[in-house]
């Protein structure tokens, strides 16, 4: 018998059989007769009206908390599905359990909500969650989340872990093209000077040769980090939230940014590539792996939907950096609107990033 194990059923409609099967392939890879949790992610199709596929699942694992939201793009560790209905599933065993709230120490939490439901005091909380925001294809929504088996009318739901022992990581998966500078001029959410120039004219150039000869600027490619820290080392260490570029002032040669900077922060520009992402996620992974302390026994798996086969021109070299380092693992996830995750020690939401979660059980 397996601690825990997966199944994935697609198609070209969204029938509740999808999350039957994917949870009954589960049942079958693990030994179980009955789960003691199922987290279950459904594509977008099914946002409207989930509840049909959700007691599916309930009743192919013979339990009642099934945890989980819609997405539009499903993963496993069998492979990943997009733009196509269907169900993801993990079913949980032996001593590995979700239950509902929040732990009293340790333990993470998967913690998924709507763009709608996120809460910046929910975030706050002072434990480790491990999640991301439901996604559909225009990002309009419906949505969904539910927990022990019901759709939540709050837009999120949390469960946590019991009966094992977990890492979490995130890899931000950036390239930097500049050292951190003091931000020395900022009005609101403007950025105007860092040192002793105006911060459109660094970010131009630090621009690689390549990048710098189009004739457009590709800000959607480019992004910056603020530090935490030592700024001589924030960088290696992962040490840096990202601020996204809003747009850019040619006349006075200003830059805006998402959220709003102090003067004397410390900024970096950098620019999103599949290279650097693919070996941010693996220095991640294996360094989750020694933190364990042990092999995990499952994983979860969050990346941005704007990171996933698509960047990587049509691969997910996350999933393939997975089934690398840790063979036969199973893992689920889907592609998130958001990735809920640690940052500097809290709990951040990210963009552009992958969360991972390892699992060991204790019995």
């Amino acid at each position: 018998m397996n601690v825990a194990a997966t199944g994935l059923s697609f198609g070209l409609h969204a029938e509740r059989d999808h999350a039957e099967r994917a949870v009954s392939q589960a049942m079958e890879r693990s030994g179980l007769e009955r789960a003691n949790a199922v987290i279950l992610f459904l594509s977008g199709e099914y946002a409207a009206n989930p509840t049909p596929a959700v007691r599916a699942a309930a009743r192919a694992a013979g339990c009642t908390q099934v945890v989980g939201c819609t997405g539009s793009g499903l993963l496993t560790d069998q492979e990943w599905v997009l733009d196509s209905p269907g169900a993801a599933a993990m079913v949980l065993g032996g001593g590995a359990r979700l239950q509902p709230g929040l732990p009293d120490e340790g333990g993470s939490v998967l913690s998924l909500c709507t763009p709608y439901g996120i809460d910046a005091e929910w975030l706050a909380a002072p434990v480790a969650r491990i999640g991301a925001v439901s996604t559909d294809l225009l990002g309009q929504g419906p949505f969904a989340v539910w927990g022990g088996g019901r759709v939540s009318d709050h837009g999120r739901t949390e469960a946590r872990f019991t009966g094992v022992r977990d890492v979490l990581r995130t890899a931000q998966g950036i390239r930097a093209l500049t050292a951190p500078i003091e931000v020395a001029a900022v009005e609101g959410f403007e950025l105007l000077r860092l040192g002793n120039y105006p911060a459109l004219n660094v970010l131009v150039q630090s621009l690689p040769r390549g990048v710098q000869e189009l004739e457009r600027v590709p800000f959607h490619l480019l992004i910056s980090g603020v530090t935490f820290g030592d700024p001589d080392t924030a960088i290696r260490d992962g040490r840096f939230r990202l601020n996204h570029i809003m747009a850019a002032d040619p006349e006075n040669r200003s830059i805006t940014l998402a959220q709003a900077l102090n003067p004397g922060e410390r900024l970096f520009w950098a620019i999103r590539d599949a290279l650097s992402a693919e070996q941010a996620f693996r220095t991640t992974a294996e360094q989750a792996h020694e933190a364990l302390q042990a092999d995990p026994d499952f994983a979860l798996l969050f990346p941005c939907v704007a990171r996933g086969p698509s960047f990587f021109g049509n691969r997910d070299r996350d999933i393939e950096v997975m089934r690398q380092i840790f063979p036969g693992l199973p893992f689920i996830g889907f592609y998130g609107n958001g990735e809920i995750g640690p940052l500097n020690g809290e709990n951040h939401l990210h963009q552009y990033s992958t969360v991972l979660g390892l699992y060991h059980a204790l019995q």
